[in-house]
């Protein structure tokens, strides 16, 4: 694997920055991590998995801030630490809502980056990423421009947000519909992404070991948002990789079921090269990725691929 990367930095960590949210039920509690140093930082807004929390995802979050990027991590509503079921009010739009937190978290940069000693005025407003992993990658998915399916077919709102100019989703599930596994389409029917008006550029990762209980299709579900969206886009496919893709949800989380600091290290760094190079058009960086036995990069500037592309560089 060769990917050019820099010396990391110190890191800071703060946590929990609480912002007021009167219609969301409960304050919306937020992790900021970043370089001690440097100004002009660019912003990733990182949305967690299904259950998780803002403590999570250290392997990237502090590999992305010793790098030089802020990091802002909310914890949604679904995380285990709240307890919201199925019999909360608010459980049905619990996706709605996810997306409306990371877009509160845009909102208030400012106040966020105040609440971090030596933080203000050190970030860049105008260079910012959305992200996540599994469910939060399609939270993500949706400040990039994708929409979530009326039950009859059409696209739903536009959560869409102009102040995101790049993201990267991990582990993102794949279209609804037929697609889905009863159990899947009973229970998460905000699980019918449509990605033809995801026009942000994107990096997509994908495990090629990936089989979700959610889907009847195998691991080339989590490719659909790299498949089925215009470009900008490109797609590293992680060999052997399952969901947790090695481990990226923290150190020692025991749902990783394919442990692998090699697959990890390759994400942090291909990550980190790709929003660098999305950031600074100039950077060499992301062209540079060589995944060696590790995995597959391919790209595209424009349109759809084809289906005969599949597997292989799209220019």
């Amino acid at each position: 694997m060769s990917i050019a990367e820099r010396h990391p930095s110190p890191i800071v960590s703060v946590r929990p920055v609480v912002l007021p949210a009167p219609t969301r039920g409960t304050d919306l509690q937020v992790r900021v991590t970043a370089p001690v140093h440097g100004t002009g930082l660019p912003v990733i807004v990182f949305a967690h998995g299904f259950g998780g929390n803002m403590d999570m995802y250290a392997p990237l979050v502090e590999h992305w801030a010793a790098h030089g990027f802020a990091v802002f991590q909310p914890t949604h509503l679904d995380s285990r630490t709240l307890a919201v079921g199925p019999d909360d009010p608010r459980h049905p739009e619990i996706w709605r809502i996810r997306a409306a937190d990371l877009t509160q978290v845009l909102d208030s940069m400012e106040m966020i980056a105040a609440a971090v000693p030596g933080l203000a005025g050190r970030i860049d407003h105008h260079r910012i990423a959305a992200a996540g992993h599994s469910w939060g990658g399609q939270t993500a998915s949706l400040l990039l421009g994708a929409r979530v399916l009326d039950s009859d077919g059409s696209p739903g709102e536009d959560l869409s947000d102009p102040r995101v100019t790049a993201g990267v989703l991990l582990a993102t599930t794949g279209t609804g519909g037929t697609d889905l596994t009863p159990f899947a389409a009973e229970h998460f029917p905000f699980m019918s992404p449509s990605f033809t008006e995801m026009t942000t550029p994107a990096l997509v990762v994908a495990g090629d070991q990936d089989t979700s209980p959610l889907s009847v299709r195998g691991p080339d579900w989590f490719t659909d948002p790299y498949f089925l969206s215009p470009g900008p886009k490109s797609l590293l496919t992680v060999f052997g990789g399952e969901h947790s893709l090695g481990g990226i949800p923290g150190y020692g989380v025991t749902e990783t079921t394919d442990e692998s600091p090699e697959r990890v290290a390759l994400i942090q760094r291909a990550t980190t090269a790709y929003l660098r190079s999305v950031f600074n058009p100039g950077d060499p960086t992301w062209s540079q990725v060589d995944p060696g036995p590790l995995g597959r990069v391919e790209s595209r500037r424009e349109g759809r691929p084809s289906p005969e592309s599949v597997g292989r560089s799209a220019q």
